[in-house]
């Protein structure tokens, strides 16, 4: 028989999917909410916790038609971060969870330089695309590297990288492709 998605199963009393739920998703929620603290571990399982009461509590919202399940899970991860933040789960030290690509590395950046909920919306957003980024293969990272970080026009790319213009072309096409599925798929495009 084959398995029902989790959050489907859930609302339809599988009785084993909530630990598939759990088995997928639990640490990566709680990397998110290190990663938005600091590594702070209490917010990190605060962030689980909470996202999983809520997931329980809405399975049976989860419209497969309107997005997939690691979007519906991401989105209600995000909410619950963003709740917890503004009740201060966190220690109160006034610095903000953004973080800014910078020179090729994540760089925390303080609360008087940027707003509370702002800051938390860019940092979930800049984690999911550092974490989609990763996922592209080492010649799409490549191209996408040197067009937007090191700001290469696509000949200049071809050169450096003694490659044909065609290759470039293709491998840019190719990564935003993947890009835009993969954002679109966790929420952050539409």
């Amino acid at each position: 028989m084959p398995q029902v998605p989790t959050l489907s199963g859930m609302a339809q009393g599988d009785p084993g999917a909530a630990d598939r739920l759990w088995t997928l998703y639990a640490h990566r929620i709680r990397a998110l909410g290190l990663n938005l603290s600091g590594y702070d571990p209490t917010f990190a399982d605060d962030l689980v916790q909470e996202t999983f009461s809520r997931l329980w509590k809405s399975a049976g919202r989860y419209d497969p038609a309107r997005g997939s399940e690691p979007t519906f899970v991401f989105t209600v991860a995000r909410r619950a971060a963003v709740d917890l933040w503004r009740r201060g789960r966190r220690a109160a030290n006034d610095e903000s969870l953004d973080l800014t690509q910078t020179a090729g590395r994540i760089e925390r950046v303080s609360a008087a330089r940027r707003g509370g909920d702002e800051g938390l919306d860019a940092v979930l957003t800049g984690w999911v695309v550092t974490e989609v980024l990763d996922a592209l293969s080492p010649s799409q990272r490549e191209v996408i590297d040197l067009a937007y970080f090191s700001q290469l026009s696509q000949s200049e790319i071809a050169q450096r990288l003694e490659i044909p213009l065609g290759t470039v072309k293709t491998r840019t096409f190719a990564a935003l492709k993947v890009l835009r599925a993969a954002l679109a798929d966790r929420g952050v495009l539409p």
